[in-house]
C-alpha cells in the first residue's frame, strides 16, 4: 500500500490546477453516464457540551465511491472540519485521508493526505463551471472569504483563465483579504486586486462570484448579482433562497447529494418552491453535451456543488498513478 503525504502529492503534480481540471471533467462525464456508485455521504456531528448542535462546518464526512471507465477505482475520503480551527488552534479548518481500493480485490492500494486533494478538486469544480457557464469575455472575479479554500480558488481560476483583470475580495477580517493579496499579487502581475468594504460591494463587481466562507446564514441577495453573473456557490449556505428562485439556471453536481442536510435547496424543496424539474442540469450533463450550458450573455447562473466522493477518488487515483511513475511515496506493509 502506497502512502502519500501532502508533500508527496505536491511532488506528483497534485498542487497544479491543470491536473484537476482534466480529471474533474472526466469524472463528471462518467457521473452523467451513470458509470459510478456513490452512496449518500453520512455526516458525523458531535453535539456540544450543552447538547446543542454545533456550527454547520463542524463535522466529519465519510465519502465512499466507485468510479468506472478508464479510472476503475474505489475509495473513501474521510474528512473532518472545525470552523474555529484556524482562530482557536492555529490549524487548518479541514483535515483528512483518502483510501484507494483495487475494485478487483477490494484491497487498499493507497493511503493519502486528503485536504490538498479536496481543496484543489473544489477549485476545479469552479474552473469547469467557469468554462461552461461564465459569459464570454468575462474579466472580473469576486471572492468572499479569504482563507485557504479561497486561495486555491484564486490560484486555479487566475492560472487557467488569464483574462482575469480584476479581483474583488471581501473578508470580515480585513487583514485576511490584504494577506491574500500579498500572497498572490506577484504570481499574477496582470491582475488588479481590490479589497472591498463589504460582501455586497465585492459581489456587485463580479462577473464570476465565488463565496468561500463557513457561514451558516445566507447573506448574498439576488439584486447584488450583475446581469450575466456566474456564481460558484462552493460554501453552499451563502445565497438567499431568492437567488435560486430568480436565477435563470441552477446547476448542481449531483441532485441527490444537493437535496439534503438542511441546505438551501433542500429547504426550498420541502417548502414546495423548488424541484428537480426546475433544476437546469447536473454539471456532468453539460460537460457531456447532453444539456446546454450558458446560452445568453445576460443569464444569471448558479452552480451549487455539494462535492462528490467520485471527484476526490478520481483525482486521488490520477495522483497515485503519477506517484508510482515517479517513485514517490512510502510503501507500507498491510500485515507486517
Amino acid at each position: 500500500m502506497l502512502y502519500l503525504s501532502r508533500q508527496d502529492i505536491a511532488a506528483a503534480g497534485g498542487d497544479q490546477p491543470e491536473l484537476y481540471a482534466d480529471v474533474i471533467e472526466e469524472a463528471l462525464s462518467l457521473h452523467a453516464g451513470g458509470m459510478y456508485v456513490q452512496p449518500l455521504k453520512p455526516y458525523l456531528r458531535v453535539p456540544g457540551e450543552d447538547g446543542k448542535e454545533g456550527h454547520i462546518a463542524d463535522r466529519i464526512i465519510a465519502m465512499p465511491s466507485y468510479i468506472g471507465g478508464e479510472l476503475n477505482v474505489s475509495g473513501l475520503k474521510w474528512i473532518g472540519s472545525k470552523h474555529d480551527n484556524p482562530g482557536a488552534r492555529g490549524l487548518e479548518r479541514a483535515s483528512g485521508i483518502i483510501i484507494l481500493n483495487d475494485p478487483d480485490t477490494n484491497y487498499p492500494i493507497a493511503l493519502m493526505e486528503a485536504a490538498l486533494v479536496s481543496s484543489m478538486r473544489t477549485a476545479a469544480i469552479t474552473t469547469v463551471g467557469v468554462k461552461y457557464l461564465a459569459k464570454k469575455g468575462w474579466s472580473s472575479l469576486a471572492v468572499i472569504g479569504c482563507g485557504l479554500i479561497a486561495g486555491r480558488q484564486l490560484q486555479s481560476v487566475c492560472k487557467l483563465f488569464p483574462q482575469v483583470k480584476d479581483v474583488h475580495l471581501f473578508d470580515i477580517h480585513t487583514a485576511s483579504a490584504h494577506r491574500m493579496v500579498s500572497l498572490l499579487v506577484d504570481q499574477f502581475p496582470g491582475v488588479n486586486w481590490h479589497v472591498e468594504p463589504s460582501a455586497e460591494a465585492a459581489v456587485r463587481c463580479g462577473d464570476v462570484v465565488i463565496p468561500c466562507t463557513v457561514t451558516d446564514q445566507p447573506y448574498i441577495k439576488f439584486e447584488w448579482l450583475r446581469p450575466g453573473a456566474f456564481v460558484s456557490n462552493i460554501s453552499i449556505m451563502d445565497l438567499h433562497k431568492e437567488v435560486f428562485l430568480q436565477a435563470d439556471k441552477v446547476v448542481v453536481d449531483d441532485w441527490e447529494q444537493s437535496n439534503r442536510e438542511k441546505k438551501i435547496i433542500h429547504q426550498l424543496v420541502q417548502q414546495g418552491q423548488f424541484s428537480r424539474d426546475q433544476l437546469h442540469a447536473e454539471l456532468g450533463q453539460i460537460v457531456r453535451g447532453d444539456r446546454a450550458g450558458r446560452e445568453r450573455d445576460d443569464e444569471i447562473i448558479v452552480l451549487n456543488p455539494m462535492g462528490m466522493a467520485l471527484e476526490d477518488i478520481a483525482c486521488a487515483y490520477r495522483i497515485y498513478e503519477r506517484a508510482q511513475e515517479k517513485g514517490i511515496g512510502l510503501t507500507l506493509p498491510l500485515y507486517e
